[in-house]
């Protein structure tokens, strides 16, 4: 079984669509390494730092998972380890390191292993979609409650059974994840007037329910 660990996270209008670049995927089948991986803090700098593929210092992520600068220091350093994220160049203040991803996209594999541990990495990425979700309310609801304009993103959440030849399977998640990659930014540092970020999951898991 193969569980991607979603990393389409910053998506811009297909007019800002990213030119070709090389493709360099990371994929973890070390069960050790699934095991690191079970944290969500790290899991967030993975989601972070392989979907925008900008570099990002300890305390820049710790802002953004809740940690301090030295526990995520720390992570930063197991994912090192596992060949996850590499120390990346650092401009102007040199105090402190910047790290990014190792590559351009990211997938844990366990070969098929039952009750493999890549189940405890899935349950933390669909904690940490919630968790953007319950943030999504608390910040529309705030704005309603100062009178603010209402906010005019949408949120879609859609859900189908179908039925797929491990064919069709492969196929899907290709052409998926093609159509994903029309909508990166070309350039990573450049956020067009206008984009706003915006968080995606996507996911195909057979429905064995009612098969046993």
């Amino acid at each position: 079984m193969d569980a991607e660990i979603p990393t389409a996270e910053s998506r811009v209008p297909a007019a800002a669509k990213r030119g070709p670049r090389p493709e360099n995927k990371v994929e973890i089948t070390d069960p050790k390494a699934i095991r690191a991986l079970a944290h969500a803090a790290r899991l967030e700098v993975i989601s972070e730092l392989f979907s925008t593929q900008v570099s990002r210092t300890a305390t820049e992520l710790a802002a953004q998972t809740g940690l301090t600068p030295s526990a995520m220091s720390y992570h930063l350093r197991v994912l090192q380890k596992w060949g996850i994220v590499v120390p990346a160049a650092t401009a102007g203040d040199a105090r402190e390191r910047r790290w990014k991803a190792a590559g351009t996209d990211f997938s844990i594999n366990s070969g098929g292993g039952v009750a493999s541990p890549e189940f405890a990495v899935l349950d933390l990425e669909l904690h940490a979609f919630r968790r953007r979700v319950d943030a999504y309310a608390r910040t529309r609801d705030e704005r309603r409650r100062r009178g603010e304009a209402a906010d005019s993103s949408s949120v879609v959440l859609a859900s189908n059974l179908l039925y797929l030849t491990p064919a069709q399977r492969a196929e899907l998640t290709e052409k998926l994840f093609a159509l994903l990659r029309d909508y990166e930014l070309e350039d990573p540092g450049h956020v067009p007037e206008g984009a706003q970020r915006m968080a995606t999951m996507w996911s195909m898991i057979p429905d064995d329910r009612g098969t046993a």
